[in-house]
């Protein structure tokens, strides 16, 4: 399906006006359609002092952007050895708690599991992996779904290390990112950090404040902000803009890249770029597994295994158009406003990272009036 003959200049005039109207200091913004990038722009400053130029190959941390790449390692681990997304998690982690959940639900957040009862650090994996074998979910399998915000770090990452003898970081360079010459990392090595460009937190809007979904992540006592709390550590945006963070590797929101990477990814991910992941991996990530109000963002949502989609009404229509105008488009925001995915139907991939966030988990204004432009013009 060819792009509208206006669509790239649309875009581009719309990433021209976010750092004119609407307080964009540094992003990049990636097009690809058919194993081919269209359009790569970068502009700004990596921080407000204006030390370095934003250019295409900045790199900025994503938060849960990384979700889809990590539950593509995991799809490709259990691929390698025999398994599928129907496979039992119990299978590859006995002490699982929830022993009739496949893969698929854990990656389509069914499991129930997305708080802990006790604080544990968010960088000490074991300890984590060990509070999640001991927790009651907090909902039975089959009873929808709700947002595993950070708890999905180990969920997927210990499968991984049992399966391949790797972290998920490690796992996700020699197996995908390598082989595809990605600029995206789960685990930043030391040589790339002068790449790395300072986040800036967001401000509440009156939209913000009016939202039951914010309301709920400030007050005391929510579902909603302990599944943002647990397990600690890494809320403040200053505490991302630390090396720590980028070497953690949390496949959950550690994900540190460049919108090229991520653009290029999601051709792999739907097929667009032969060779780089199993056809049914591909698949997984593409098959809708669970829509359902979700107990922790407070809206309806719609989970394949690893990415969302956005949720139709009964008639099929779009409640939301965060990945374009295609009820097969799928992909992940990331908190702040980052934002990538995939439209098999037009084969067209789109990425973009920026360094001042929004306060929203989705994506505002400043990214959905380029994709808005790009799909429907």
């Amino acid at each position: 399906m060819p792009l509208r003959p206006n669509a790239l200049s649309d875009l581009i005039e719309v990433f021209e006006m976010n750092f004119r109207d609407r307080g964009e200091l540094g992003a990049s913004v990636s097009v690809w359609q058919d194993g081919h990038e269209l359009l790569s722009l970068g502009h700004g400053w990596c921080e407000r002092e204006e030390l370095r130029a934003w250019t295409t190959d900045t790199m900025v941390p994503v938060y849960s952007a990384t979700k889809t790449p990590a539950a593509a390692c995991l799809l490709l681990a259990l691929h390698q050895h025999g398994m599928s997304e129907q496979t039992l998690v119990c299978e590859v982690w006995p002490k699982f708690p929830v022993k009739q959940a496949s893969f698929a639900q854990l990656l389509s957040h069914q499991c129930g599991l997305a708080a802990l009862d006790e604080r544990v650090d968010v960088f000490d994996h074991e300890a984590v992996v060990a509070l999640i074998e001991q927790q009651t979910p907090y909902w039975s399998l089959g009873d929808g779904h709700g947002y595993h915000t950070r708890t999905y770090s180990a969920l997927v990452d210990e499968p991984v290390r049992r399966l391949t003898g790797l972290p998920l970081g490690d796992f996700w360079r020699e197996e995908i990112a390598d082989p595809l010459d990605l600029d995206f990392w789960i685990g930043l090595p030391e040589r790339e950090f002068v790449r790395v460009a300072k986040l800036y937190p967001g401000k509440a809007t009156q939209d913000d404040l009016a939202d039951g979904f914010y309301k709920a992540l400030t007050s005391s006592g929510t579902f909603t902000r302990k599944a943002f709390a647990s397990p600690q550590g890494l809320h403040a945006v200053n505490e991302m803009n630390e090396p720590k963070a980028w070497q953690s590797g949390l496949p959950a929101l550690g994900g540190v890249g460049t919108a090229k990477a991520l653009a290029k990814f999601y051709q792999a991910a739907m097929g667009r770029i032969s060779g780089a992941l199993p056809e049914s991996v591909q698949q997984a990530l593409q098959s809708k597994q669970s829509c359902a109000e979700d107990r922790v963002l407070l809206r309806r949502t719609c989970f394949t295994c690893g990415a969302q989609q956005d949720p139709v009404d009964e008639q099929g229509i779009k409640l939301r158009h965060i990945y374009g105008s295609s009820n097969l488009a799928f992909g992940h925001p990331g908190a702040g406003g980052s934002h990538a995915f995939a439209d098999p139907e037009s084969g067209i991939s789109f990425a973009y990272v920026m360094n001042q966030m929004n306060l929203s988990v989705m994506p505002g204004d400043k990214c959905l009036k380029m994709v808005e432009a790009l799909f429907e013009g």
